[in-house]
């Protein structure tokens, strides 16, 4: 009994290992273009970092005993009673209770309301609608009204209030590991600063994605981003207001948007 409890430690030992090496030094996920979107991606390298000690753990039993106790003839007898006493089960339960623990406290108790939190303060405002099957981003601040892509300064503070005109949508923008329900009749609040710029022409993730199912045409619900320098939005803004006076936008002109989607496949 002593001899498999080390051959399976130690074996244990060396998947730990072997898995928190790829943990760390493997990137596993997209390059989040925000700041909120960079706590996300921390707080998911902590759950994987505690998570991978309990699966190899798993994962050792189950090799040792196929590797040490399997056998080609079936079984007639049953095997001898466990009684689920002793020092093994006694760590187990203390070393899964302080990982539950540690995890409600960070991420849980540290991250989520600096994730979920408001800014007060704010350097940009955007309004956001969605409807089967497209966006429609409104700039308050600046007049510019109902556009169909979404264009961001770098490193400056936006709110988004996001609503839907029909049914349920998820607004969610995968650059910035961001995602919020947009439901009709309520407006849902998400603040974050997009801290690098780009475009989706670029990175595919830069777009805002429906990620909720809502009808035959959800998969083409999304609209393209860009993250852009002061200068550049400021004349991005003067475009769409010119734009807007020129040709207001029509009814018609939104249910054909609404139709075709907002990036071309």
């Amino acid at each position: 009994m002593k001899r498999d409890l080390v051959a399976a430690g130690a074996l244990w030992l060396i998947l730990t290992a072997i898995g928190e090496l790829l943990a760390v030094f493997v990137d596993f996920y997209p390059l989040a273009k925000a700041d909120k979107g960079e706590d996300i991606e921390h707080a998911f390298r902590v759950l994987v970092y505690f998570a991978v000690p309990v699966f190899t753990m798993v994962v050792a039993v189950l090799v040792y005993s196929f590797l040490r106790q399997h056998t080609t003839e079936f079984p007639t007898d049953d095997g001898p009673p466990l009684q689920g006493r002793g020092s093994i089960p006694l760590a187990w339960f203390v070393i899964t209770s302080a990982l539950t623990l540690a995890i409600a406290i960070y991420p849980g108790l540290v991250s989520i309301p600096n994730i979920f939190g408001d800014e007060p303060n704010p350097d940009l405002v955007v309004e956001v609608e969605g409807m089967q099957w497209t966006w429609f981003v409104s700039y308050p601040q600046h007049d510019v009204a109902r556009v169909s892509e979404l264009v961001l300064p770098v490193d400056r503070t936006v709110r988004f209030n996001i609503t839907s005109r029909d049914v349920l949508h998820s607004f969610w923008i995968p650059g910035f590991l961001m995602k919020i329900d947009a439901v009709p009749g309520r407006t849902t609040t998400i603040s974050l600063k997009p801290t690098k710029t780009g475009s989706y022409q670029t990175d595919p993730n830069l777009r805002v994605q429906c990620a909720e199912l809502c009808g035959l045409f959800h998969s083409k619900m999304r609209i393209p981003v860009s993250v852009v320098s002061d200068e550049e939005f400021a004349a991005w803004l003067e475009e769409q207001a010119g734009a807007a006076d020129a040709a207001p936008l029509s009814e018609e002109t939104e249910a054909a948007d609404a139709l075709s989607g907002g990036i071309e496949r």
